[in-house]
């Protein structure tokens, strides 16, 4: 308690050197005594492990979603996501902290809201933010003096001034004043045991140094490393570079398999020999195509808000093609190996190792595994898949149940791995089946006739 008061004292002396509102003074005064009322809007991959965050270091959280499933299922202290412990939800969930809801009118109960809804891609490429507007809807709706808000969903340079901004601002409370708004990118990285929440640094933009501020006492109660930079729109781009970065040297690997390949040689081995060089060089490795929420989508919102200002984004654009072209040169490896054996696509049964778009999580988007069946299943294969994260598969053309690995049949005409699971037997894989085809180098070190890789 007298620690409580000391903070108050500390921030009061501070309100009256600064001439600072007293809505502002409240606000700092309970982030940094963990007594603000969190909320965060969208409990998927983003927003359950932060609101996990918050409850474990103290703060009373209400997690909104419009899935009445996810709402169920915290509620219950049961959790979803692999990298968020059930036991850890259920701890917070029975000790008052945590808590989930449908009822977004609860949004005026809290002090702090996080914005952590999808922004995905329409059809024709261009950035989909009607999650965000309709969250930012939501509050609008139920702002008050002394809100701080904060969006963290992926987006372009300029949303949060251009678009969550003036939203705001139409409740006729002004932003960086009335309440203070903010950017903070998410940097989850799905099934990384060394990464996580916690210790991944946070990058922080406000509309103005208060704002900034606030969000940065909010972050540092939960996150090692806190990044303040100058705005939002910097904030916005630092997420945007980030996955670009990697999208781009994925395409450029990507390519060089497909070159390799041509050449007979051995990209993976490339890669290996180069990795021992101790500077200028990063590895990246290649893979049936792009997956995920964030490294396929976001290099388009970059592109999409750099034509606006008249300028091409060349590699962004050469990367995009070079990878969206990866699930048909692994139909094209899958057609190759079973030419060795005389039999064409059709017909042949195909059994996939693995549909997630990575290595252990239950995550689906993007995955390019879908594009390769599509594929197949166009070219008259017989498909049957292999997943313990994926139950069942209901896609156009094809409806799927995951077999359980020792009871395949081991007389399919070819195995393809798609998604490198810890959970496979990679010892006997090659053992058991005649034609093997590894998109991943999970069978790294294995030499066999039967196996073909990227």
């Amino acid at each position: 308690m007298r620690g409580c008061l000391q903070v108050r004292h500390r921030v009061l002396l501070l309100c009256l050197i600064l001439k600072i509102s007293e809505d502002l003074v409240e606000l700092k005064e309970k982030i940094l005594t963990k007594r603000a009322k969190i909320g965060v809007i969208g409990l998927g991959y983003v927003g359950l492990p932060l609101a996990v965050e918050f409850s474990k270091a103290g703060f009373d959280v209400t997690g909104f979603d419009v899935d009445q499933s996810k709402v169920k299922e915290i509620n219950a202290g049961r959790s979803y996501i692999p990298d968020v412990a059930a036991s850890t939800v259920d701890d917070n969930v029975h000790a008052g902290r945590l808590r989930a809801t449908t009822d977004l009118s609860k949004l005026c109960e809290v002090d702090v809201i996080d914005i952590c809804v999808p922004t995905p891609l329409r059809k024709t490429r261009d950035p989909d933010l009607s999650y965000v507007i309709q969250a930012v809807s939501a509050v609008k709706a139920q702002i008050h003096k002394g809100h701080l808000v904060i969006l963290e969903s992926t987006t372009y340079p300029g949303t949060t001034d251009e678009i969550v901004r003036p939203a705001l601002e139409a409740s006729k409370f002004k932003a960086g004043v009335d309440f203070y708004l903010a950017f903070s990118p998410e940097r989850v990285d799905p099934s990384n045991q060394q990464y996580t929440t916690r210790t991944i640094p946070k990058v922080v933009g406000g509309i103005n140094s208060v704002s900034t501020e606030l969000a940065c006492d909010l972050y540092r109660a939960i996150i090692d490393t806190v990044v303040p930079v100058s705005s939002t729109q910097v904030a916005e781009m630092v997420k945007l570079l980030e996955n670009t970065f990697r999208a781009v040297n994925i395409g450029l690997v990507n390519e060089m398999a497909l070159m390799s390949h041509r050449m007979n040689l051995d990209v993976w081995e490339v890669i290996d020999a180069a990795s021992t060089k101790p500077f200028g060089f990063m590895p990246f490795y290649p893979g049936p195509g792009l997956g995920g929420h964030c490294i396929p989508i976001d290099p388009f919102y970059l592109s999409w808000k750099a034509r606006q200002t008249g300028f091409e984004c060349r590699f962004i654009e050469l990367a995009g093609q070079v990878n969206g072209s990866m699930p048909a040169f692994v139909v094209d490896r899958i057609s190759e190996a079973l030419n060795t054996k005389k039999k064409a696509i059709k017909g042949s049964r195909v059994h996939m190792f693995g549909v997630t778009y990575k290595r252990d999580v239950n995550d689906m988007r993007e995955s390019p595994a879908l594009e390769v069946l599509r594929l197949l299943e166009q070219r008259g294969a017989q498909l049957s898949y292999t997943d313990p994260f994926v139950p069942s598969l209901s896609e156009e053309g094809f409806e799927l149940i995951s077999q359980q690995e020792d009871q395949i049949d081991n007389s399919v005409d070819c195995v393809v791995i798609c998604a490198n699971h810890s959970a496979f037997d990679y010892i006997g894989i090659p053992e058991r089946f005649s034609l093997v085809v590894d998109t991943r180098n999970a069978l790294k070190g294995m030499k066999a006739p039967n196996v073909f890789r990227l």
